[in-house]
């Protein structure tokens, strides 16, 4: 009996060591990190050359001029205390670090809270309209109909012409005297309008031009995802005795939902910071009815004197962090439903 107790017990701490040895196997580390990156870097060698140049550019033009903003933005720099020279004589810099004093003052001003509100405004309006009818004409050019490459060719026009030549047609159109449009009013009896020197008119024009500038990108988008969509769930569906507008709800709206999630975010970040339109059509007037932030920070650094150089930079890394923080947004509403891309 004593036997049988001894090889028990021995059996017991043979399994108990069994087990602590697989626990210490388990949790033996694996390659370190510089292994791994060298690993990856001598088998994906031609891969990373290949990719250095881009990131090498792009650290210049983008990284250097954002650490740099940020930087300026922690500063009272302005026309008057940075280093410049005239003439023969160097001055130094004589700016100092004010920390995030810069940033109060943006949160605490009244200005930064309207023309927020304007852009948010602005933006949800260009973004609504150009996806609207960009959905509408893909919709129709999707279609087997006569002459369909030319109007796919004519639609897509506006947005091979260069922004600024967009614009100053616009402008043309839109001039009160001798512009098209007020040519035709007067042609039906009806006054002219002054379409950018009242408010109320300049933003109806602002949105109008972009909105025309922004279609084709929608269309050529939403016309692509459209072909993505399978021909026999429409067919299966119209079998099946649905309406023109269920199958729209029920298989074109979800087939299109990955790319309009898309296109909808990236038209968000580029109308948000839209600057061509508002500076070439109105300049941000009348007074600064149409200004948005990314034209009030270009007015803070090169228009209004002393130059501000911080102030804008702070404006800057403001509107950095708020279109930063409405990506993340998007993106985790995204990924709850579903869609993330």
């Amino acid at each position: 009996m004593a036997v049988e107790t001894s090889q028990s017990e021995a059996t017991a701490a043979g399994a108990h060591s069994a087990r602590g040895r697989g626990r210490r196997t388990e949790k033996t580390p694996g390659p370190t990190s510089p292994g791994r990156l060298r690993r990856a870097l001598t088998t994906h060698w031609y891969a990373w050359s290949m990719v250095a140049p881009v990131v090498a550019v792009i650290g210049v033009i983008i990284g250097y001029p954002l650490v740099r903003g940020v930087y300026l933005s922690l500063t009272d720099a302005n026309e008057a205390n940075v280093e410049r020279t005239i003439g023969v004589n160097h001055i130094p810099a004589t700016y100092q670090s004010v920390g995030l004093d810069n940033y109060k003052a943006i949160l605490t001003d009244g200005v930064f809270w309207d023309r927020l509100g304007w852009t948010v405004v602005w933006t949800v309006a260009c973004v609504s309209l150009s996806f609207t009818l960009g959905l509408a004409l893909a919709t129709l050019l999707n279609r087997k109909i006569k002459g369909r490459a030319f109007y796919r060719m004519a639609l897509v026009l506006p947005w091979a012409v260069p922004a600024f030549v967009s614009v100053f047609t616009w402008k043309l159109l839109f001039n009160e005297r001798s512009g098209l449009f007020n040519k035709l009013l007067a042609g039906g009896g009806i006054d002219a309008v002054s379409w950018l020197n009242d408010p109320t008119w300049a933003k109806i024009s602002v949105i109008a031009v972009n909105v025309w500038i922004g279609v084709p990108f929608m269309l050529v988008a939403l016309l692509g995802g459209l072909q993505a969509i399978p021909g026999e769930l429409y067919e299966a569906a119209e079998m099946d005795g649905a309406t023109p507008w269920q199958r729209f709800r029920h298989i074109t709206l979800p087939g299109l939902r990955p790319v309009s999630a898309t296109v909808t975010l990236l038209s968000c970040i580029w109308t948000f910071n839209m600057f061509p339109v508002i500076f070439l059509l109105t300049r941000g007037g009348p007074g600064d009815a149409t200004e948005i932030l990314v034209t009030y920070a270009y007015r803070l650094s090169f228009v209004v004197s002393p130059r501000d150089y911080a102030a804008s930079a702070a404006w800057g890394v403001v509107i950095l962090l708020l279109l930063s923080l409405f990506a993340v947004v998007y993106r985790r509403a995204l990924k709850k439903q579903g869609d993330m891309w």
